[in-house]
């Protein structure tokens, strides 16, 4: 089937990869831009992209699909059966996602209607979700609302990361939609109940930052959920401090104020969280620098019982 591919991150590329080993001929990939990263500050292409350029794939990058007409005319050329989207990070104007005969098939990484959004993943670790799944939907003019045309549920890990629970998600949403695309045409479409819906709104840097006043079951999720993208942190003596792993600890905090160091040893620092519970940090990123355990952290740095965080 000739298909037309919208994606940019990482999560994207198994969809991607697996319309290509599938036989489906990718016509043409859609993706962001590209952005600059690391400390250089260099541009950079998305995963998609560089992925697509490889294997020889034309790729456009429209700053804004939504006014761009040279898009519309690729798309157009391109003459699709179905388009894709997965984790775009764009707003498909309805001029492009119904032009197919078979319209446009979006893979989001949540059981919808629940966490319509651009971070569905993050938030369901921020709140702690026991499940989680990849819901196909074709796409219509609102954000998220399409009628849904598969679903596939799989349970959340106790300890999983929003980057290995979106691994995961992206591979079965890479099975889930050649299964979906395979049976198009007999396949049965659901109307989403508004009345479950919920948001997963994109996350800011500044969502970031450790709330020592939360209990340490909270702080652990943000750390889960956010260490990857766009990072966790806090800071000691104005300096930003990234933490990157750590966990919740049965040990309370003795009534010491949130954000107080209790302890400092191999194991890394022990810090006092809302509630009189108390969170372990493992590995950390001071500003400027490489990652490191708290442990060696605490060898280079002026840091002891006593002090505080944030």
């Amino acid at each position: 089937m000739k298909t037309v591919f919208f994606g940019s991150p990482a999560a994207a590329l198994p969809s991607l990869r697996g319309l290509i080993d599938a036989g489906h001929s990718v016509e043409l990939v859609v993706t962001q831009p590209d952005k600059p990263a690391g400390r250089g500050r260099k541009l950079q292409p998305s995963a998609v992209k560089a992925f697509a350029l490889a294997r020889g794939i034309p790729v456009i990058e429209p700053a804004k699909i939504r006014t761009d007409e040279s898009a519309l005319e690729r798309v157009r050329a391109a003459a699709p059966d179905i388009n894709v989207v997965v984790a775009y990070g764009q707003i498909i104007p309805n001029a492009i996602h119904a032009l197919p005969r078979h319209r446009s098939l979006n893979v989001h990484f949540s059981l919808l209607p629940k966490y319509r959004g651009a971070a569905p993943v993050q938030w369901a670790i921020l709140n702690g979700d026991a499940e989680s799944g990849v819901t196909i939907i074709e796409l219509d003019d609102r954000m998220d609302e399409g009628d849904i045309l598969a679903v596939k549920r799989l349970p959340v890990g106790p300890r999983e990361t929003a980057r290995e629970l979106e691994e995961r998600l992206a591979g079965l949403g890479a099975s889930l939609l050649l299964e979906t695309i395979e049976h198009i045409d007999s396949v049965g479409r659901a109307i989403q109940d508004r009345g479950l819906a919920s948001l997963a709104p994109k996350i800011k840097k500044e969502d970031g930052r450790i709330r020592w006043e939360d209990a340490a079951p909270a702080v652990d999720r943000k750390v889960r959920a956010l260490a990857d993208r766009p990072g966790a942190y806090t800071f000691f003596k104005w300096r930003r401090i990234g933490i990157s792993r750590g966990r919740d600890l049965e040990t309370a905090s003795a009534g010491q104020a949130p954000g107080t160091v209790l302890t400092v040893g191999k194991d890394g620092l022990t810090v006092s969280c809302g509630g009189g519970t108390a969170f372990l940090v493992e590995e950390l990123q001071p500003e400027g620098k490489s990652p490191m355990t708290a442990y060696v952290f605490s060898l280079g740095t002026k840091i002891d019982h006593g002090d505080s965080l944030g």
